[in-house]
């Protein structure tokens, strides 16, 4: 029987340990902080044994350390384990070769994989496959081994990704977008984009890729491969398989001599020209997975989707004042995307807690797309600084999300959008992004009703 030792009880880990159970391996799962009782219930009814720290039981006959996601690269019992030359499994590794659906559809990117992963997911089934949807997106990658599915679209992380090395067999790899994000985790750009770029280099032989133009030179891609601009002929469109045309009011997917409209823009409610993107995307590799190269009805395709909370969410209209929630724009590429992508004038609500990241590009989004700005959290005074130095002056420094919403609500006119996208992380102020857009939305109704 083969022994593994699980590093990590989150929704990976769980996913990593019952998988390698139920492959007959012994199973010990060791997590540096306190396992909760409902999970500690599930591993007592699988008979796993678990530990609250990280002790040598880890290693007592281990034939593998199986790796969950996000682990951070110099986490001593990592470092223990190479020293010891204990075999390490990353997540996927251990868990695509064990995969049986017919088609998989890999997502990752710095912004829209989640979006992207899920539409793909409600298309395929809207288009009549039983298609699974989850990975990095909540359900565990490993909960989808012993089901039978059409397709499993499953979203990507890099830190995922950093580990992958056998070759993944996805039909369609998504690439969604590239931006600085998790430096502090890869130690560089250049690091987190070779993790990402994984994806493509580990999809298989023959598998399609879709991915940016403009990031194209970045991922070094190569193979089948289309890619994705606002212009009809873009600088590498030629030198792949096929085009994503994002025209004035429709997409097109351009291979060779044919042209085949994707879908109208006004077939989505989805908000911004980024998620118009997303929906190209999702489309694009449902055509890719039942050969689809005509025509077809998209409208029925994404009816009933919507959209993912905090993910430029619509939170209510006041007044002629559209209010939109996208508090899961959680670094500056993410807030600058969403501003860009909302076309009316905008009050803009950021601050959090930061990344590190430099906020200048942050500021000159603002100054070029926004009316005015309300700056909140602990790295107020550095937004403020940065939006200062860019000449923008229209900005108002607050100490709460009642006090933000209120200033904002103060600023907009009829035609105008307030728009959270905080170009930070929550957790100065709050336990998650959820519960900063679950603030925000409820203050905008409790507006609503009075």
């Amino acid at each position: 029987m083969s022994k593994f030792a699980v590093i990590g009880a989150g929704v990976s880990g769980q996913g990593l340990a019952l998988l390698a159970r139920k492959l007959g391996a012994e199973v010990f799962v060791s997590d540096k902080k306190a396992i909760n009782d409902d999970v500690k219930k599930l591993f007592a009814e699988n008979n796993i044994a678990f530990e609250e720290s990280h002790s040598d039981k880890i290693f007592e006959n281990t034939d593998a350390i199986l790796l969950s996601s996000g682990l951070p690269l110099n986490l001593p019992v990592i470092s223990e384990a190479k020293s010891r030359g204990v075999r390490m499994i990353g997540e996927l590794d251990f868990v695509l070769p064990n995969l049986k659906a017919r088609e998989l559809i890999c997502v990752t990117g710095s912004n829209g994989k989640s979006t992207v992963t899920a539409l793909t997911g409600h298309v395929l089934n809207r288009s009549g496959l039983v298609a699974g949807t989850g990975g990095n997106l909540g359900t565990a990658a490993a909960s989808f081994v012993e089901k039978n599915y059409d397709a499993v679209v499953l979203e990507l992380s890099s830190f995922q990704l950093e580990r992958a090395t056998k070759i993944m067999n996805a039909n369609v790899a998504i690439i969604t977008n590239l931006a600085p994000d998790h430096i502090d985790w890869h130690g560089s750009y250049e690091n987190y984009v070779a993790a990402k770029a994984k994806i493509l280099s580990l999809r298989g032989e023959n598998n399609w890729g879709i991915i940016q133009d403009r990031d194209v030179d970045m991922l070094r891609a190569s193979g089948k491969i289309i890619t994705l601009s606002w212009r009809e002929k873009p600088e590498h469109a030629h030198e792949f398989a096929g085009h994503i045309f994002m025209d004035r009011d429709c997409a097109w997917l351009l291979m060779g001599d044919s042209r085949v409209r994707i879908f109208d823009y006004s077939d989505t409610s989805l908000i911004g020209s980024h998620n118009l993107e997303n929906v190209a995307m999702s489309l694009c590799a449902y055509m890719l997975v039942c050969n689809v190269r005509t025509e077809f009805d998209a409208r029925n395709l994404l009816s009933g989707f919507k959209p993912l909370p905090h993910r430029c969410e619509k939170a209510g209209e006041i007044s002629g004042v559209l209010y939109v929630d996208d508090s899961k724009g959680t670094n500056v590429a993410a807030s600058v995307t969403a501003m860009r992508s909302i076309n009316m004038p905008k009050v803009v609500i950021l601050g959090g807690q930061g990344k590190g990241e430099d906020y200048a590009p942050l500021a000159e989004a603002v100054k070029s797309e926004c009316e005015a700005a309300v700056v909140l959290g602990s790295e107020c005074e550095k937004i403020c600084d940065a939006l200062r130095n860019s000449g923008f002056e229209k900005f108002f420094r607050v100490n709460s999300m009642e006090e933000a919403v209120d200033k904002a609500s103060e600023l907009a006119r009829p035609g105008m959008c307030v728009l959270l996208s905080p170009a930070c992380t929550s957790w100065d102020m709050y336990a998650s992004y959820k519960k900063r857009g679950e603030h925000f939305c409820r203050l905008v109704q409790e507006k609503l009703v009075k």
